[in-house]
């Protein structure tokens, strides 16, 4: 090959080479900064799946989920994570948010191994701290339990006390506190120093259902429109999610690079915490989960009213993106 030719083809070559880097997708992600979802993110991003795949997932943490929301809202990041009932609200609204599944764990009332509470019934006049705030899904599914299955109004027949989830947990640690509703990651960190379980939230979803499905309550969020723009790059994301939870649910390799992420002191809490991911891998996504959604919206409507979902007190139309189903 003669140098004019060479040149020629290094020229093609280092075209070729810009074109692709710049053809590269970038997602941005707002992530909780000690949050589970890193833990999945993470393995994508230490494998490099996310360059193989021709996307850029740039991951930002945040230190509460109010920032995560108001960073979407505000064009800051393309992705967080919430559950499905603030989308529908917002669509609601007007603001063309959806939603794609990212876990079927929820959270447990916990009480101390030796305690004289055994049933929701044994609340009554006693102190309970909920993480997540009056509308949280969690407390609101055990306040119709609570209803149903033992006339009880909880909400003012115990001493209610709203804290952030590590503050509930250390004040129930404290004996500050007699049970904690909490995030299933807390409940996990309380059972492995011996807390007791109480109540499942995912069996009380399942009691008001009437029927049993893992029905993934939260996921990743993004703006519709956004999303039919870069279809593509979305599927492979999803594809990438997928392949995440696959490596975390076979290789307990893999967790042992998560551990500083994690973090964890003991073994007994870190199997805790990978057992309770695992669990809550969503394993389909299909119709009937999706109707599901649709019976447990009506439901948590009754209880949170026009505050938790807008004025229709319905799950709206696109709430889910069409585009992901198994």
């Amino acid at each position: 090959m003669n140098l004019a030719k060479y040149i020629i083809v290094i020229i093609g070559l280092s075209v070729s080479l810009f074109g692709s880097l710049q053809a590269e997708e970038t997602i941005r992600i707002g992530v909780l900064k000690f949050g589970t979802v890193s833990w999945e993110l993470d393995v994508i991003k230490r494998n490099q799946w996310d360059k193989v795949a021709g996307i850029n997932l740039e991951i930002i943490p945040y230190g509460g989920k109010q920032a995560t929301l108001v960073a979407l809202q505000g064009g800051a990041v393309d992705v967080v994570v919430n559950d499905w009932l603030w989308v529908s609200k917002q669509r609601d609204a007007g603001k063309a948010y959806t939603f794609i599944p990212y876990s079927t764990a929820l959270g447990s009332l916990m009480v101390a191994a030796d305690s004289d509470i055994h049933a929701p019934s044994d609340l009554i006049n006693k102190r309970l701290g909920i993480a997540g705030g009056a509308l949280d899904k969690s407390w609101l599914l055990l306040q119709s339990l609570s209803r149903q299955g033992y006339a009880l109004d909880l909400a003012a027949e115990a001493e209610i006390k709203f804290g952030a989830p590590p503050l509930i947990n250390a004040q129930l640690e404290n004996q500050r506190l007699d049970a904690v509703l909490n995030f299933w990651h807390y409940s996990a960190r309380l059972e492995a120093k011996g807390y007791r379980q109480l109540v499942s939230i995912n069996n009380v979803l399942n009691q008001l259902l009437g029927f049993k499905v893992d029905l993934p309550m939260i996921g990743y969020v993004f703006d519709q429109n956004w999303a039919n723009e870069r279809k593509n790059s979305l599927m492979a994301f999803q594809s990438l999610l997928e392949k995440s939870r696959l490596r975390l649910l076979n290789s307990d390799m893999e967790w042992e690079s998560l551990r500083k992420l994690m973090r964890v002191s003991d073994e007994k809490t870190f199997a805790m915490l990978r057992d309770g991911y695992r669990s809550g891998i969503p394993k389909s996504w299909s119709k009937q989960e999706r109707a599901a959604a649709t019976i447990m919206t009506s439901i948590l409507a009754a209880a949170g009213g026009e505050k938790l979902l807008g004025p229709t007190a319905t799950l709206n139309r696109g709430t889910f993106w069409p585009e992901v189903e198994f």
